[in-house]
């Protein structure tokens, strides 16, 4: 024990004085003391297809992991510790999330494997190395060398840096979201908060691609925060969010689901402003969709003489919605057949049967989609899950 709280003080020195990029060194110094003899942070790409060891300056050159069929990827997607028993000891990987969200992995190569006290103890090193990395990560650009395996376009540059973290989970509730192609993506995006029982979720999906719909993407996404910081109800902030749109790109338009749950009893209420409807699950069974649109997309909304329609359903525990933007369910094969809603809608019944984690079905979905596309998104390609649980 006294080991490893020297371990955590030189890992806590560098919340005061330190960058991601000093990680490494650290780390390596407290190997020791952790009775590894190495100990190494390996983080997921933009893509979640490999997990690589976070680099200490832009040209390291380093070994990555792929996220399937290794133990590594193992402990990523499954947010449990994997051990690889081999002579003289073995490694161990530790999932490193912050909250709910997913960084990457730590593997420790051990000479034993760690006894229950000394596994729990570990699990504390991985959380702070994980609060660490969240950190510290915007003090330098190490943890995004890492992350990107090839260069970012300014769109996805602007739209990224905009995004709350993929995953978040409060009281049993979870939210997750993907977004495709990540070097790209221009006019999809995503935002949710927590305030108070209200948990808030909203979907975007911007007319047009580059760095054009970037910019439409982001003034959407802050009148939407603005509004909600505000104060202001569901119908009010679409009102507001259609309003600066019109204002600001006369002629444009933005697709739009905006929600808000109640975590407390699990009424949930939305606007669809020209947006698809969100897949709706209980367990592993689809119900019908809630009607849509509510209005016409943002932007367009002086068009229509009558307010948006506010949609309101009481959730059961347990119950799942998934939103979406057209570059899921409009996905073509080589043949030119849509993915549609009803392949959609079966992938997710399967995975819920699978019992999968809500964050790796949505790291499944985006590959699966890919795959569909041959490896080439023909539009950007953006969900969120939200799964409710009573408190």
């Amino acid at each position: 024990m006294l080991a490893s709280m020297e371990a955590v003080r030189r890992l806590m020195d560098l919340r005061h004085r330190g960058r991601a990029e000093d990680l490494p060194d650290v780390l390596a110094a407290a190997a020791p003391l952790l009775d590894a003899e190495t100990a190494t942070v390996l983080l997921v790409d933009y893509g979640q297809l490999a997990l690589h060891p976070l680099r200490r300056s832009r040209v390291d050159t380093t070994v990555s992991f792929a996220v399937e069929d290794t133990p590594a990827g193992r402990a990523f997607t499954s947010a449990a510790p994997q051990w690889l028993g081999e002579a003289g000891g073995g490694t161990l990987w530790l999932p490193l999330l912050h909250g709910a969200e997913r960084l990457g992995v730590l593997e420790l190569r051990c000479t034993a494997y760690p006894g229950e006290s000394a596994r729990d103890d570990l699990a504390v090193i991985a959380a702070l190395i994980a609060e660490l990395i969240a950190s510290r990560r915007f003090y330098g650009d190490a943890v995004e060398h890492t992350r990107r395996r090839m260069p970012m376009q300014l769109a996805a540059e602007i739209i990224w840096n905009q995004l709350p973290p993929l995953t978040f989970a409060v009281d049993g509730t979870v939210v997750t979201a993907v977004l495709e192609p990540c070097y790209e993506v221009g006019g999809d995006a995503f935002d949710y908060a927590a305030n108070g029982e209200t948990l808030h979720v909203a979907l975007f999906d911007t007319v047009g691609h580059g760095i054009g719909a970037s910019a439409l993407t982001t003034l959407a996404l802050n009148t939407y925060r603005n509004a909600r910081r505000s104060g202001l109800s569901l119908l009010d902030t679409c009102r507001s969010i259609d309003k600066w749109v019109r204002a600001q790109y006369p002629g444009s338009f933005v697709t739009a689901l905006l929600a808000e749950l109640d975590l407390a009893t699990g009424s949930y209420q939305r606007i669809s402003a020209g947006h698809p409807a969100e897949l709706f699950l209980r367990g592993d069974q689809a119900l019908p969709p809630l009607p849509t649109p509510g209005t016409l997309p943002l932007g367009l909304g002086h068009m229509l003489n009558r307010p948006p329609r506010v949609v309101r359903r009481q959730l059961e525990p347990g119950d799942t919605l998934v939103l979406y933007t057209d570059g899921i369910t409009e996905a073509r094969d080589a043949s030119g057949m849509l993915f549609g809603a009803a392949r959609l809608s079966a992938f997710f019944r399967d995975a819920m049967r699978r019992d999968t984690p809500a964050p790796e079905m949505m790291r499944q979905l985006i590959q699966t989609i890919v795959s569909y596309e041959q490896g080439e998104l023909r539009d950007d390609a953006t969900a969120a899950m939200l799964q409710w649980r009573r408190h």
